[in-house]
């Protein structure tokens, strides 16, 4: 008796539910309209069922390997991972790809500070131009420069992506 998970079943159950009916009305019109299945009949159903759980488990690995950037080409290789090696290098890009959106939330946090920093310059540019008040803007300290400082290399992915970081400098004095 294998065992199967409510996930495996409910596939079972739907994939099947048009090829019961058709068996049982074979069954049924075999046996003279008893409805019972005989012993063969409910094994070779059960293999069957059991035939296509396994074929599904293995399509939902393949697809997975294929989802793999450092999987995706083993089925063309000499050696082709094993299911542990699969869901070991899935989870790891899993961690990877986590990382890589924290930064990238990151960077959306910073890059909404500088705009809400440039917005309160504009602000108070229009108002110095309106009043012809132009000691209100240099005392907010719009010397402002923007420096391509430093440079991300995301190569665990396979891609070598590099990002150029971009920071708001006002008055000598970094803001990000």
């Amino acid at each position: 008796m294998s065992t199967m998970s409510d996930d495996d079943r409910d596939i079972d159950i739907e994939s099947d539910a048009e090829n019961d009916s058709d068996s049982r009305t074979h069954a049924r019109n075999s046996l003279g309209g008893s409805g019972y299945y005989s012993q063969a009949e409910k094994r070779a159903h059960h293999n069957a069922l059991e035939r296509k759980r396994r074929d599904h488990i293995k399509d939902s690995f393949t697809s997975l390997r294929d989802s793999v950037p450092a999987l995706q080409g083993e089925k063309v290789l000499s050696f082709q991972a094993s299911r542990a090696q699969i869901l070991k290098k899935a989870a790891e890009y899993i961690q990877f790809m986590r990382r890589k959106n924290n930064s990238h939330q990151q960077d959306i946090e910073d890059l909404k500070r500088q705009n809400s920093f440039l917005e309160q310059q504009i602000r108070a540019l229009e108002k110095a131009r309106a009043t012809g008040n132009f000691m209100d803007a240099h005392e907010l300290g719009l010397g402002i420069k923007s420096e391509g400082s430093s440079h991300d290399t995301d190569s665990s992915d396979g891609e070598g992506t590099t990002r150029r970081v971009k920071k708001l400098k006002i008055n000598g004095v970094n803001v990000s």
